[in-house]
């Protein structure tokens, strides 16, 4: 599998956006909302959105991988 280098960005946005949701989780602590100025803040908002939409576009990762293994599976036949 190519990986892109939107690849990689998505996967590091949803890195930081799982350490939030574990912070949120363990110790009711929003490390977003407290560095970008609230839930409700717009910056916020921006930030929450772009990790949903790297959420979203990694989905994307499944076909390429189930479409990997058909090739390898391919050569190895």
């Amino acid at each position: 599998m190519r990986v892109r280098t939107l690849d990689w960005i998505a996967l590091t946005l949803i890195v930081i956006g799982s350490i939030n949701w574990g912070l949120v989780g363990f110790f009711q602590f929003d490390l977003i909302a407290t560095l970008f100025g609230g839930m409700q803040g717009w910056f916020s908002r921006i930030i929450y959105a772009i990790i949903g939409i790297s959420g979203l576009y990694s989905l994307s990762l499944y076909g390429r991988i189930s479409d990997d293994d058909k090739v390898k599976d391919m050569k190895i036949s």
